[in-house]
């Protein structure tokens, strides 16, 4: 299984798609990242369910 997954999202402030890496590894992570566009802080939260599916929720600084 591969431990680094890239994922195309959108930011919550400009809108544009940016690209992040996922470590599929760990099963439960929350951590926050500048947008590569607009330099905004994202926090981005991964749950890596049993079956490997992968969900990630982008929220900005105000929810």
């Amino acid at each position: 299984m591969q431990e680094l997954e890239e994922r195309a999202v959108q930011c919550p402030y400009c809108g544009e798609t940016i690209n992040i890496f996922l470590d599929t590894s760990v099963p439960q992570q929350n951590y926050i990242e500048d947008c590569k566009v607009c330099c905004r802080p994202i926090t981005i939260d991964v749950t890596v369910e049993y079956d490997g599916e992968v969900s990630v929720f982008l929220l900005n600084e105000n929810e």
